[in-house]
């Protein structure tokens, strides 16, 4: 069968996402049937209109990586876009449409609905390819655990069991990427041991890690770097989650000898005093902290396995390191306060060479601890819909007041960056592109 694989989005804030997903979705497929893929980002919808009518789709697959951006302070929705690309579809191909990407499984059936596709797939996409098995051998798609239809449910499957393979597209098909900052991704692991109450990534993945060899990992590096990549980023949902196994990868990148530099997320968490020195070892030139707040109090109602002095530690041991160095913070949840944000902001203030990314209001999801709470606390209830934002109301401050708070303390520090930043950040960033620079480029905001 001819399948078409989509990618859904647009963004490019704060820099353009190479769709990973759809490497592993058409790796599952393998040779078994023909794959194309439409890359929204590098295309309009003349470009793939031009794509439908040569290629003749029988079944369209649809990646739905995000549902919004997941701040309060600047809100924006992208399921009116992917809605209007399925009517858009359904006007030019007969193909059964089919959608699926972490932002899609967190609220499956409300987003099938939504959308009006004709299949999902929850979790992983390595399932579709028995969807398409089983529509071209004339069965019936109930059979299958994690697909669902307009009238069939299905409870999230269990993380898929087989052999994950990646097939990356011709090089062509990079080229935006590579122009664009230059920035290629790979992972290292599926799935998430931490149990941060508001996180929708064990949901999506599981909750538990599943490695991929170190050696394996190199390879793909190589082969990106090869592809044209003058940048990767691993997207873990923290690449150090592993500390030890963070630590292999590492070793193996630099056996191997890539040259390009890396970044990735990591968890500010205890990791050996040699640890940021052997990341820079091998290339790593970024780290991103997922710091969340400077404010004990809020940290354990996040249940993070960290507290405040942990991020001290693990900040000085990276930049010691000459790493660039990035803290996002997330305003807003439980315990959060007047007090507790003045603990962050004071915090932050003493955090030296490193740039601020300083989110208002904590989203809360279906499956997450954090929506248990919101019930529990009267702040939502079972009809209450979550498909637009909804964000958690902390009982002593409101998301406006630490909207005030923040934006105030935040003014005059160019270092100091509300949500993912405002048109002039996202041009000046085009602009380094433009004359060659790779990367996430966030550190020429540090001074």
């Amino acid at each position: 069968m001819k399948i078409l694989l989509i990618s859904a989005n647009t963004l490019t804030v704060p820099y353009p996402v190479y769709p990973i997903g759809l490497d592993y979705v058409a790796g599952a497929i393998g040779d078994r049937h023909t794959v194309q893929r439409a890359d929204m980002l590098t295309m309009d919808r003349d470009g793939l209109a031009a794509i439908i009518i040569d290629f003749s789709p029988e079944i369209i697959g649809i990646s739905c990586r995000n549902i919004d951006n997941t701040d309060a302070g600047d809100s924006s929705y992208f399921l009116d876009d992917y809605k209007d690309l399925v009517t858009w579809l359904r006007q030019r191909s007969a193909a059964p449409i089919v959608c699926g990407g972490s932002g899609f499984t967190i609220m499956p059936e409300r987003i099938l609905a939504e959308l009006n596709a004709d299949y999902g797939i929850i979790g992983e996409g390595e399932r579709f390819p028995l969807l398409i098995d089983t529509l071209a051998a004339g069965r019936d798609p109930a059979e299958i655990p994690g697909v669902i239809s307009k009238d069939r449910a299905s409870a999230p499957p269990p993380p898929w069991p087989g052999r994950l393979v990646r097939r990356l597209p011709p090089n062509p098909q990079n080229q935006y990427y590579i122009q664009n900052g230059g920035m290629l991704n790979l992972q290292t692991k599926r799935g998430c041991s931490f149990r941060c109450i508001y996180c929708s990534y064990p949901h999506i993945e599981g909750g538990t890690h599943r490695l991929t060899d170190p050696g394996e990992v190199a390879e793909t590096a190589l082969q990106l770097q090869e592809a044209g990549a003058k940048y990767l980023f691993f997207t873990d949902s923290a690449f150090n989650s592993d500390v030890q196994h963070s630590l292999d990868v590492a070793r193996a990148l630099k056996k191997a000898g890539l040259s390009i530099p890396w970044g990735a997320f990591f968890a500010p968490v205890r990791v050996p005093d040699n640890y940021f020195a052997a990341m820079a070892q091998a290339g790593c030139k970024h780290v991103e902290f997922g710091t969340e707040s400077l404010s004990d109090t809020v940290l354990r109602a996040f249940r993070k396995p960290f507290c405040a002095e942990d991020v001290r530690i693990a900040h000085r041991q990276a930049v010691a390191a000459r790493i660039h160095v990035a803290h996002y913070l997330l305003f807003g949840g439980p315990q959060e306060s007047a007090a507790t944000v003045a603990a962050s902001l004071d915090g932050i203030e003493k955090l030296e060479k490193s740039v601020f990314f300083l989110f208002i209001g904590v989203r809360i999801y279906p499956g997450t601890s954090l929506y248990d709470m919101a019930v529990a606390q009267g702040k939502i209830d079972g009809r209450t819909d979550l498909l637009r934002p909804v964000f958690y109301q902390p009982d002593s401050i409101g998301l406006r007041d630490i909207e005030v708070i923040v934006k105030s303390r935040a003014s005059g520090h160019n270092n100091w960056v509300t949500g993912s930043g405002d048109q002039s950040i996202t041009d000046t960033t085009l602009n380094l592109y433009r004359h060659g620079f790779a990367g996430p480029l966030w550190e020429f905001l540090a001074g």
